[in-house]
């Protein structure tokens, strides 16, 4: 059986959502079973991202981006996921493709994400990545908050681990190709949670995410037949 590792990290519970219709997509190609595990949040509350934020300044942008409401969000967020594994190097071993999730942070993946990888840094030198099938996911405050250059951006690590990536083509999902508010791109997979976090995934996005489940789980399965890389 091909197992596709959906790993995430996901602060208010866009990236969450998506990861489930990740999952369904991976599982409805036939031979291959998913596992979702999760990048935890840092032990030291001093430095998550969730408390670095002022909910009491009014200056500037802070009043626009309405923060109290996702920090609300927060602790009912993370009770939700407690039963979600927390992600390991073997996950990575045993994995056929991976698929990474995370909230986009400053254009880039979160502090979370990146010492996950820096631990993963250990498989350039051994090559146990190299050949299986990824991709990216990620969530934003709008559609100009950054979600393609967090795609992109995140790329960069994964090509140093050997993986092969996998994307979104425009043929096969014409949703993106629109002058609505929506997230996606050939990059891989996004949802956009608007500036106080209330907006969920609509359905054009949760259908782009299991095209993606669906994607790299037929390439893994493929690679897992046929030993490509052996």
């Amino acid at each position: 059986m091909t197992t596709v590792l959906i790993i995430y990290y996901s602060a208010f519970g866009h990236v969450a959502t998506l990861s489930k219709a990740i999952a369904k997509g991976v599982e409805g190609v036939e031979g291959v079973t998913y596992k979702r595990v999760r990048i935890p949040e840092f032990s030291d509350p001093n430095i998550r991202v969730v408390n670095q934020r002022s909910t009491d300044q009014q200056e500037g942008l802070a009043k626009h981006f309405k923060l109290t409401k996702r920090i609300e969000d927060y602790d009912k967020v993370q009770q939700e996921q407690e039963s979600i594994p927390i992600a390991t190097m073997d996950d990575l071993r045993e994995a056929d493709g991976i698929i990474w999730g995370f909230p986009t942070y400053l254009g880039s993946m979160p502090g979370q994400v990146k010492s996950f990888l820096d631990q993963a840094g250990q498989f350039c030198t051994t090559g146990e990545l190299e050949g299986k099938p990824t991709a990216l996911f990620t969530s934003a405050g709008s559609i100009h908050g950054g979600h393609e250059a967090t795609l992109l951006n995140s790329l960069v690590p994964l090509l140093h681990l050997g993986l092969i990536f996998v994307g979104l083509p425009y043929t096969k999902n014409p949703e993106y190709l629109t002058d609505q508010a929506i997230g996606c791109s050939p990059y891989g997979v996004s949802t956009l949670a608007g500036p106080d976090g209330s907006r969920t995934p609509v359905a054009e996005e949760l259908t782009m995410a299991g095209r993606l489940g669906e994607r790299v789980a037929r390439v893994a399965k493929s690679f897992t037949l046929t030993r490509p890389f052996e």
